[in-house]
């Protein structure tokens, strides 16, 4: 049954590399909170599980060992102990391993009953054994339609017209981003040390978060994201040290207009709760674009043949 209003909440946190206990313990505490303040959801940042960038280091059988299967692995079972614990719906992510021992980076929701929904990045580069999703994810969420694009996917702007497409109000967009280096001008790591005396200096710090480093160049094209497609955009960002590199979390959650309805603004754990109603779907400038497009001039076009390039300059290069 569709609904006109739905309280959704995305939250940010400082996760440990590789320790499951303590991630799902944060992710059980936030998740309790975001419930007791009358969220349905919650969505967690990528990898919010295991941890993120420790992974470039690790080998296959590192990454195999940390990987679990879906939906038999224990963190799935205690998400969803979580879930019905607070009756609320969880969204969070790690590496995932199947039966023939591939990898992938997935993102998974969770209700009381078990696993809903599961995507895998479709542009992972984080770890060279990691391979490529292969599907787009839509799915019916208490009354409304939900996707997943998890970071890079998101900057491939096909993927979000592509995933609105097929139906999604609501785009869930779990990162670990922004504070690090780029051939964009202003782009670079942010120093440990600003972090580590926030309470002394919380100025500096923020500074840095919120400048070219961080939230100005996140929103020269998130909000975009909502905007040309008439969207929801939950993001989820991680904040403080993921393994050696300083994150600014910034999670937010952006309307169809492309503004920011509620956003973490705390320089630590947290969360942030808005209510999402469905006539702004069809009152945005993005729904309108839509429906004038014309499909024939360009179906060719978009199509053509590409063979996929990405580098991430920050990522040691590969022997």
């Amino acid at each position: 049954m569709i609904q006109e209003k739905i309280s959704v909440a995305t939250a940010q946190f400082e996760n440990r590399s590789g320790d499951k206990v303590y991630n799902l313990s944060v992710i059980d505490d936030l998740s309790r909170q975001a419930a007791a303040s009358g969220a349905q959801v919650i969505a967690f940042h990528e990898c919010s599980i295991t941890g993120y960038t420790f992974a470039r280091h690790l080998s296959k059988e590192q990454m195999l060992d940390i990987a679990e299967l879906i939906p038999e692995g224990e963190s799935i079972e205690m998400l969803q102990k979580i879930a019905a614990r607070h009756q609320i719906v969880i969204f969070a992510g790690l590496f995932e391993k199947d039966e023939k021992r591939n990898l992938y980076k997935a993102y998974v929701g969770v209700s009381e009953d078990g696993l809903i929904a599961k995507y895998r990045k479709l542009h992972p580069f984080i770890n060279t054994h990691i391979l490529p999703g292969q599907e787009y994810c839509v799915f019916n969420l208490l009354g409304w339609k939900f996707g997943v694009l998890i970071c890079y996917d998101n900057n491939i702007i096909e993927n979000v017209r592509a995933t609105k497409l097929l139906g999604a109000e609501i785009i869930l967009a779990p990162h670990v981003t922004m504070c690090t280096p780029s051939t964009r001008p202003g782009a670079g790591f942010i120093d440990p040390t600003l972090w580590h005396n926030r309470e002394n200096d919380p100025t500096s710090l923020r500074l840095e978060f919120d400048g070219m480093k961080g939230r100005a160049w996140l929103m020269k094209w998130l909000p975009a994201r909502a905007y040309d497609n008439a969207v929801y955009v939950v993001f989820s960002n991680p904040i403080g040290m993921d393994d050696d590199q300083l994150k600014n979390g910034c999670s937010m959650i952006i309307d169809p207009f492309g503004d920011v309805l509620s956003e973490c603004r705390v320089l630590g754990d947290g969360f942030t709760t808005a209510v999402l109603t469905r006539d702004k779907l069809t009152l945005a400038g993005g729904h309108r674009y839509i429906m004038a497009r014309k499909p024939d001039l360009y179906r060719d076009i978009i199509g053509q043949e590409n063979i996929p390039r990405q580098k991430v300059i920050w990522l040691p290069e590969e022997k």
